[in-house]
């Protein structure tokens, strides 16, 4: 998608934030995950921007935005979601992984918003995501062995799968399997991801805050989190938001939205319209 225009807009406590803008409609904000960036979800947003005018924000310590911060939260991320929805009038939004738990909490007591997708976000329920590898991770990171600190993730991240697999093999695996630029990408974000799993872990317990989110919700997963804890978390999560529905992609791995989101964008395409409703359009 080459048509997108490059924005910013500064948030609440100063940090600059960027985004990109394409397409004509109803206004979007689409938040990237842990360890991606604004440009890895181009695809998505060229597909939604047939209908709409979507905003893909550059999360902090990415592109053109400034670092986390050294007061760094879920706060300060709601923030900066909050700095583009008031620049571009949006109240529609989508998040990825992390990203998605971002837009559940951006639209938690917030009138602003009509609808809400996420597809897999990251809340955790009970421990459903580990975060036992951070201490470990941030170490790695401090000694500057960031494609370590990203194994240490993908095997805590994932205990029952990856996290089998000795380290010796992973490396040999992830070598072959992630392509050079994205293991760059990877890895350069490691101080950035390990920061924002530290906020899943803390917001474990913080169920019963979904309650808040008045907007009507579609929790979407792929094949991944049909079965085993996270998807018993994110049934939960469903219960606990009052307008919520569910969909399941079969098909689909967790990274969909960056690599396959053909059926994706069509279930957000059609949820939206089915809720969204006439405003203020601010940005065109």
């Amino acid at each position: 998608m080459s048509d997108l225009a490059t924005r910013m807009v500064t948030s609440a406590d100063g940090t600059p934030v960027e985004y990109l803008s394409a397409g004509h409609g109803p206004h979007v904000i689409v938040v990237p995950g842990a360890l991606a960036v604004a440009s890895d979800l181009t695809a998505l947003a060229g597909l939604l921007a047939a209908r709409h005018t979507v905003h893909i924000v550059q999360r902090r310590g990415r592109g053109g935005s400034g670092p986390q911060g050294d007061r760094y939260g879920i706060a300060r991320e709601c923030e900066d979601i909050e700095a583009v929805r008031a620049q571009t009038g949006a109240r529609l939004i989508f998040g990825h992984s992390f990203g998605g738990l971002v837009a559940l909490r951006a639209a938690c007591g917030n009138p602003a918003f009509d609808a809400v997708a996420v597809y897999e976000p990251g809340v955790s329920v009970d421990g459903s995501i580990p975060v036992d590898w951070i201490d470990r991770a941030r170490r790695e990171v401090s000694e500057g062995a960031d494609f370590e600190a990203f194994i240490t993730f993908v095997r805590g991240i994932n205990p029952d799968q990856s996290g089998r697999l000795p380290r010796r093999l992973l490396r040999i695996i992830l070598r072959r399997a992630i392509p050079r630029a994205e293991m760059r990408q990877n890895c350069a974000l490691m101080p950035q991801a390990i920061s924002e799993h530290a906020e899943v872990g803390r917001l474990d317990g913080r169920l019963a805050d979904y309650r808040e989110i008045a907007a009507a919700t579609l929790i979407m997963r792929g094949k991944g989190r049909a079965t085993g804890r996270q998807a018993v978390a994110l049934t939960r999560l469903a219960a606990t938001i009052p307008r919520s529905e569910s969909a399941t992609f079969r098909t689909l791995d967790h990274f969909a939205p960056e690599k396959k989101p053909g059926e994706i964008a069509d279930a957000v395409l059609g949820f939206f319209a089915a809720h969204a409703r006439p405003g203020v359009q601010i940005e065109g």
